[in-house]
């Protein structure tokens, strides 16, 4: 809220240097008495109180134009966000992937049948992503936080997921052939009908997955999987399964 107070009158000239003791501050007197007067006289002026009503009002007609404008940008950052990947796609490198991946995956947008293969991805973040379908084939995402994304029917074949968090994932009907599993944490991780063919599931914290409808682990590493529920490794090693160190 605006409030203006009129100024009090101020004294004449006479009255003014009246105080001064010194002759070398009237110059200095004068011209804070002429502000003085100045402000008065601007003080009860009507037009400056309207033109800073006009100027505050101003500022909240921005306001509300900004955020009826606002699902109009975020169309547009969408749209820019999916025009970096469907560009880059096939394409070795980044391109811009992984921030455009991250920022749509940000605003819940599904990323349903998303090409990302052969990418370089390491350490992308993609929290609970609806990733149905995708195609992350021979793409380069170690270390990656993909806990709790949906990677049913995703194509993840020869993907290097190292060290990556893929906690609580679905992987059910997704094909691994030949994916670096190594050191990841697949805890929790549903496999039905998920084909690990080749894979390297080396050192990867197994606990509680669901196992018992895996499709093809004919060739897939378990050498030293940490937690493995009970008689997976010996289901594994009867279905093709080996268990071969780095060094080997």
């Amino acid at each position: 809220m605006i409030l203006h107070q009129p100024r009090q009158r101020p004294k004449n000239w006479s009255a003014r240097v009246r105080g001064s003791k010194h002759r070398w501050m009237v110059p200095f007197i004068a011209c804070e008495w002429i502000s003085e007067w100045a402000a008065y006289m601007l003080s009860n002026w009507s037009l400056l109180e309207v033109l800073e009503y006009l100027g505050s009002f101003s500022v909240l007609v921005a306001v509300l134009f900004y955020f009826s404008e606002s699902g109009n940008r975020i169309k547009q950052r969408h749209y820019q966000a999916w025009q970096v990947i469907n560009t880059a796609q096939g394409k070795g490198g980044s391109g811009g992937r992984i921030e455009a991946l991250q920022e749509l995956n940000a605003d819940k947008v599904p990323l349903v049948g998303v090409d990302a293969s052969s990418a370089f991805l390491q350490g992308l973040r993609l929290e609970h992503a609806d990733l149905l379908r995708s195609d992350f084939s021979t793409a380069d995402l170690r270390g990656s936080d993909l806990k709790d994304a949906n990677f049913t029917s995703a194509n993840l074949r020869s993907a290097n997921l190292r060290g990556s968090d893929l906690e609580n994932v679905s992987f059910e009907g997704a094909d691994l052939k030949g994916a670096d599993l190594f050191g990841s944490d697949l805890s929790n991780s549903r496999f039905k009908d998920t084909d690990l063919s080749g894979a390297d599931l080396s050192s990867a914290d197994l606990r509680n997955i669901e196992w018992k409808n895996l499709k093809n682990v004919t060739g897939a590493n378990i050498y030293q999987v940490k937690n493995p529920p009970e008689g997976f490794v010996e289901w594994a090693l009867q279905h093709g399964a080996v268990q071969t160190s780095e060094e080997d």
